[in-house]
């Protein structure tokens, strides 16, 4: 019993020796890798002040429990705030979860994508059927307030989740548009996103429309575009006025379609890397006579696809000046529930042309007519689009430095 414990002690002596040794000569700048590396070293004086916040919250904050989930998910909202990029952003596993609903095609609440410009939750664009666009929201609003409480300075995640909400309830928006200010009541829906519609127009000419880059938009557009094809059209319109974009890869696959063999666009790393995305030689659609639609509503995905078509030459762009969102994000699920998306890079033209914060300029500048109640509307631009491809004289009105 003597020697099996003697024998013992020495095995947990010896352990314990070569765990300190181990550890030191870990630290030891004679070390072939180091345990600790010298940023690991310096986390500690960087994250003191972040504990001893966290510590007076617990200890000394009048109101006692304090929500910890809530503590930490608004650190991640500052830690990602503080980078000054509008396209970084924490989503809580509520947003989260609406935000991949509305990427697989049905969601609930008044079917409108928003971003935050400077402070200002602003509609990038009301989305085709929803609620939104019957109550006449346009690309450019600003949304001041939902049922009373102010979204001016708000995280555009809380107040998408205060715009959101059940089917059959309504929401009370005041609304910004240029001078004017105004309230208008929406009663928010089911949003059913059928990503793609399509239709042959008058004089044989083949109208097809693309809401989203959503998870079956690819699919979809292959199959109308088949479908429009097989009636052997002679020209087609393809129109993005009004999408807020999706998927990178998405993009790309539809790109693919419209596009003869060449760059699609260019991915652009913070270190100096780049990676190029180009379309093959199998797409459906890359000789038929093309005109793409845009206006401001038309960003990301769709300033890729437009900006590729156009910078290809492969057909024009008739309507107004583009979005302008020339960055890519990634999607990352959390352990929560919830969600970020990072800003990895900066997308370029294949004539390595950034669009951020300008938009793509169209070949034809057309507007749309301001409607008053009851009056007819007349839609210019795709009236325009209609000519070009029939060989009529198509007059481009830039706007004047007072619009």
């Amino acid at each position: 019993m003597k020697s099996r414990f003697l024998t013992t002690m020495l095995i947990i002596a010896f352990a314990f020796i070569g765990l300190n040794i181990g550890y030191v000569w870990g630290q030891s700048s004679l070390a072939p890798i180091q345990v600790f590396q010298a940023a690991d070293a310096a986390q500690p004086d960087t994250f003191a002040p972040f504990w001893e916040v966290w510590s007076l919250v617990h200890t000394r904050y009048y109101e006692q429990p304090v929500d910890d989930v809530a503590l930490t998910q608004g650190a991640i909202e500052g830690m990602l705030a503080a980078l000054g990029d509008q396209h970084t952003r924490y989503l809580s596993p509520q947003d989260e979860l609406a935000a991949r609903e509305r990427m697989s095609g049905e969601f609930q609440g008044i079917g409108a994508e928003i971003e935050s410009a400077d402070g200002k939750i602003t509609i990038v664009s009301p989305l085709d059927g929803s609620p939104a666009l019957a109550a006449g929201l346009q690309p450019g609003d600003i949304l001041r307030e939902a049922d009373g409480v102010v979204l001016t300075g708000m995280d555009v995640s809380e107040a998408a989740a205060l715009v959101r909400g059940p089917a059959g309830t309504t929401v009370s928006l005041l609304i910004e548009r240029g001078d004017e200010t105004f309230t208008v009541d929406i009663v928010r829906d089911v949003i059913l996103l059928s990503s793609v519609r399509s239709e042959m127009l008058a004089d044989n000419i083949a109208y097809l429309r693309l809401s989203q880059f959503g998870d079956q938009s690819a699919d979809e557009i292959e199959t109308q575009l088949s479908d429009l094809l097989a009636q052997n059209p002679v020209g087609l319109i393809l129109d993005l006025r009004r999408n807020p974009g999706g998927g990178l890869n998405t993009a790309v696959s539809i790109a693919d379609q419209f596009l003869p063999e060449g760059t699609i666009l260019v991915e652009q790393f913070g270190d100096g890397e780049a990676t190029t995305f180009a379309a093959t030689a199998k797409g459906i659609a890359e000789d038929i006579p093309l005109v793409v639609l845009i206006d401001e509503g038309s960003a990301s995905a769709s300033e890729v696809l437009a900006g590729a078509i156009q910078d290809r030459q492969r057909g024009v762009l008739i309507g107004t000046t583009s979005f302008g969102k020339g960055t890519v994000q990634t999607w990352h699920a959390l352990s929560d529930g919830g969600g970020v998306r990072i800003t990895i890079a900066r997308w370029l033209t294949p004539d390595e042309n950034w669009v951020h914060e300008t938009g793509l300029e169209p070949d034809y500048y057309i507007s749309l007519p301001d409607v008053e109640n009851g009056a007819e509307f007349t839609d210019t631009q795709l009236q325009a689009a209609v000519d070009y491809l029939l060989g009529n004289p198509v007059i481009s009105v830039p706007p004047t430095d007072d619009e």
